[in-house]
């Protein structure tokens, strides 16, 4: 384990990200906000911060082995939360514990979008554009930007690639240089962000808010400007653009590079992920649908619009809203908040257990079956006439079983802490899905819950980000080991 190397790479890291503090100054400056001294303060926090860490271990130069990646990705998100609490604790508006500011700014890094604060409209503009930004950062991933970047920097970056990209398989890669990849992933995440942005301020939204409601859509991220959060608007045209990049941001963006390079959209339909992320959005908007019109919550237009919306925004992982669907009569909620679990596809912005791995367990549950009627037969997994690796297919099926674990454990935690058991479940699920809305306590927002309740989460949304592994490694014997 290279410590000194370790501490080096953190503290540029932190130092770069403080200079993100500089697009809210501007704004402060703009709106004139009062929220200045806050955001600057902070910044010179950072920066002096990340400055002590890496000056004394400047000249340690080394590439990082395994090791040295998973404890940089997880110690960098949590120095980040800590980093990104900073402009929440020093700032007036909103007036916030240590805790509820490192819950708001880890749940806007790992793209969560579940907040502990209340009354969002009357926030400085600044602070809005904080948390909207701190959201489009951690949605590509952070450390993807930094690898990069790493290359002038003297550090080698595929370790930190492979514990941060989501997805059963780790070591694809779009360009043959790890930089590059990270470069390619950039430009198509800031050219959906523009683009997005444009399709929000024709749709009716003013510039601020079209630019703010853009960085949340790509992440996947979900949170607002409004309490309301899309629902303030009551456009139809808002409502398009926003389901319409949700979904693209939750498809892989390895296609979207295939589509930039070779200008076609042809793989969209080959690729089995994609159909079946189609597929699993198609049966819940008809569930949906069904559900809202047979029991008379709505008539046909209207469930239809809020089924589609709220399916696609639940079922990425986004979390925005339109209509309260924790009221929605029956099965309704309980289903929305499943289909967190698939979340987006593998290498997109969406949280959940990616799509591509629940089709991987559903195919190996079908090939269980068809071993009872012929045990002697050799039945491999294909996915898109490929046969998977059985050390993918095996790994897969330990991503679960931990993923299982962790949930229990987790919400049997927070019934402990005397929050019931529905809230529990869902709370559970929109931080370790990284979806933000839940049931319960926890529909409208999660500022009414204990201290030692959120700190459970906090681990929760950093464990969903990390996808379990790359957390949980951290506290195994063999890992420290020489």
């Amino acid at each position: 384990m290279r410590i000194q190397v370790i501490l080096r790479v953190i503290g540029i890291l932190v130092m770069v990200f403080s200079l993100s503090l500089i697009p809210p100054i501007i704004v402060s400056l703009i709106y004139q906000d009062d929220t200045l001294g806050a955001f600057a303060s902070a910044l010179a926090i950072n920066l002096l911060s990340g400055f002590l860490i890496w000056f004394p271990v400047r000249n340690q130069r080394a590439d990082l082995k395994i090791r040295d990646g998973f404890v940089v990705t997880v110690l960098f998100w949590f120095v980040l939360g800590l980093s990104g609490s900073v402009p929440f604790l020093i700032s007036t508006d909103p007036v916030l514990t240590f805790t509820d500011a490192l819950f708001e700014s880890i749940s806007a890094l790992t793209t969560t979008g579940a907040t502990i604060i209340t009354h969002i409209d009357g926030l400085p503009p600044s602070i809005l554009f904080y948390r909207q930004q701190l959201q489009w950062l951690g949605g590509m991933g952070i450390i993807v930007l930094a690898v990069a970047i790493m290359p002038m920097l003297g550090i080698g970056g595929m370790q930190l690639y492979r514990a941060e990209t989501p997805g059963p398989v780790k070591d694809s890669k779009l360009t043959p240089r790890i930089a590059e990849t990270a470069k390619a992933l950039w430009y198509i995440y800031a050219s959906l962000t523009t683009v997005c942005a444009v399709g929000y301020w024709l749709a009716g939204m003013t510039l601020f808010d079209a630019i703010c409601h853009s960085f949340s859509t790509v992440a996947i991220g979900g949170f607002s400007t409004h309490d309301a959060s899309i629902g303030y608007y009551n456009s139809v045209a808002i409502e398009v653009v926003c389901s319409l990049f949700m979904f693209i941001s939750a498809i892989n963006f390895g296609l979207h590079f295939y589509a930039w390079r070779n200008q076609s959209v042809l793989h969209y339909l080959k690729d089995p992920e994609a159909r079946f992320f189609i597929f699993i959005l198609f049966c819940t908007v008809t569930l949906t649908t069904l559900g809202l019109t047979l029991t008379a919550t709505y008539d046909w237009d209207l469930a239809f619009r809020y089924a589609v919306f709220e399916s696609i925004s639940i079922a990425t992982t986004a979390g925005f809203g339109t209509s309260d669907f924790s009221a929605w009569p029956h099965f309704l909620p309980f289903l929305l908040i499943v289909t967190s679990f698939a979340g987006g596809c593998a290498s997109s912005t969406g949280g959940g257990m990616k799509v591509m791995r629940i089709l991987l367990i559903l195919k190996q549950g079908v090939r269980e079956i068809q071993r009872l009627v012929h045990p002697s037969a050799v039945i491999p997994i294909k996915v898109g006439g490929k046969a998977i690796p059985e050390r993918v297919v095996s790994a897969v099926w330990g991503f679960f079983s931990a993923y299982l674990i962790v949930y229990v454990i987790l919400m049997i935690g927070l019934m402990a802490t005397g929050i019931d058991q529905v809230t529990a479940w869902s709370a559970v699920a929109a931080t370790l899905n990284n979806l933000g809305p839940g049931l319960g306590d926890v529909s409208a927002n999660f500022a009414g819950i204990n201290d030692p309740a959120k700190w459970m989460l906090c681990f929760s949304m950093l464990l969903g980000r990390l996808e379990v592994f790359t957390l949980l490694v951290l506290f195994t014997p063999m890992f420290w080991q020489r």
